[in-house]
């Protein structure tokens, strides 16, 4: 097939949002004739570079940018890059408007962003659409604000705002319609998109995935240390939604004999999450190692026992991914992408209804990993499956293949 994809967002060799969009589109392309719109600005480089050592022939690039504001826009995932990223959108309507009369594509395909509250144009050419994987519709349930700082409540009630304008954008509405199919990773967004009036919603397993030399990298890790400390972990950015103060609290209300627990990461939440594990007298078990290079980062994943990651609106972590791939049992809540991602053989999906009873029941899954090894290879082994069926690049690629076929057919 002849396909259009847009990825605002695509960059070999990155993280989050820029490793969905180049993922996608080279597993893409490695069946079908792909043509991309991206950005110019912070990935053209990054791609010609990696196209120059590794060529895709079926893999085209077409590269624009709004113009005006020139690099006034490269403000992260800002109020300005927000508007940004609308924008181009209405922009790429005409630059693959423009291609299609010139091409002819089969099918159409939206990336990144993985948000569903920004339309995407592309979606009134007359050409099969298929849209996502798209989040967003997650939200930190309300008993849990209580632990949020005035600042993290600010950001939630702006992030609510965002949510409902954007299904409320007449816009967002059209896209959801005209898609042939709308791919999800959560319970919360696919209530959301049917609501906007999808008739073709689909629940997948993930957005983000792990390559096979990623993949080989952390299945060397999957020989757990037998003479140390159980090993708890949480990994990424400490933001209030990571809820990794509820993993603390956890930790401390389990008093788990030879234990530790790595914080790996760095953000805004750093000092309150330091000043309550001393509150809790637990500073001393309790790691703090802030943000290390990414090979650090899986050399620590295989010196760790399990990982903790309480997140209240995670869309896609790659981290629960790359913990199974290396054999480590995963704890999470029972919210958004980790929920679906986790399965009961692979760890433990912990009910979210007050973070007292969260962290209760966290405290129980960690007691009962912490004193049963067997347990915790048995888990261990279950996630790795999983990784291997679900979450390589290339299960995804196969995946989105099959999606394509039955939109066309429609």
């Amino acid at each position: 097939m002849k396909i259009l994809m847009s990825a605002y967002s695509c960059e070999p060799n990155k993280g989050s949002e820029p490793s969905v969009g180049w993922n996608v589109v080279r597993e893409a392309a490695k069946n079908h004739e792909v043509w991309v719109l991206t950005r110019p600005d912070e990935s053209r480089e990054a791609i010609e570079a990696e196209l120059a050592r590794n060529p895709i022939p079926n893999l085209h690039f077409v590269y624009f940018t709004l113009p005006i504001g020139g690099g006034a826009w490269r403000l992260g995932q800002s109020g300005a890059m927000q508007i940004h990223y609308y924008l181009w959108q209405v922009q790429a309507y005409f630059v693959a408007k423009r291609l299609h009369r010139e091409i002819g594509f089969d099918l159409i395909h939206h990336v990144t962003f993985g948000s569903f509250w920004c339309p995407s144009f592309l979606s009134l050419l007359p050409v099969p659409f298929v849209w996502g994987p798209v989040g967003g519709g997650e939200s930190a349930p309300a008993p849990f604000w209580q632990d949020f700082s005035p600042r993290a409540k600010l950001y939630e009630t702006l992030r609510s705002t965002a949510c409902w304008v954007g299904g409320n954008d007449p816009f967002v509405r059209l896209t959801a319609q005209r898609s042939a199919t709308a791919l999800v990773v959560s319970s919360d967004t696919y209530a959301r998109l049917s609501s906007l009036g999808a008739t073709q919603v689909d629940k997948i397993p993930g957005q983000t995935g792990i390559n096979e030399q990623e993949l080989a990298e952390l299945e060397k890790l999957i020989h757990k240390p037998t003479d140390t400390p159980v090993r708890f972990a949480s990994i990424g950015r400490l933001l209030h939604w990571k809820g990794f103060h509820l993993g603390i609290r956890a930790f401390a209300e389990a008093k788990i004999d030879n234990s530790e627990y790595w914080v790996i990461g760095n953000g805004p939440e750093r000092d309150r999450l330091e000043n309550l594990a001393k509150e809790l007298g637990i500073a001393e078990k309790v790691q703090f190692f802030g943000a290390i290079p990414r090979t650090e980062t899986l050399k620590a994943i295989g010196q760790c026992h399990v990982l903790v990651h309480p997140s209240l609106h995670d869309f896609s972590p790659t981290v629960c991914l790359e913990a199974m791939a290396a054999g480590c049992p995963v704890i999470c809540l029972n919210l958004g992408g980790p929920s679906v991602q986790i399965t009961d053989d692979a760890g433990f999906r912990i009910a979210a209804e007050h973070p007292d009873q969260a962290v209760s029941d966290l405290a129980k899954a960690m007691i009962r990993l912490a004193g049963d090894p067997e347990l915790r290879v048995s888990m261990g082994q279950a996630g790795n499956k999983l990784v291997h069926k679900y979450h390589t690049w290339q299960a995804k690629g196969e995946l989105l293949g099959q999606i394509y076929q039955e939109a066309i057919s429609k």
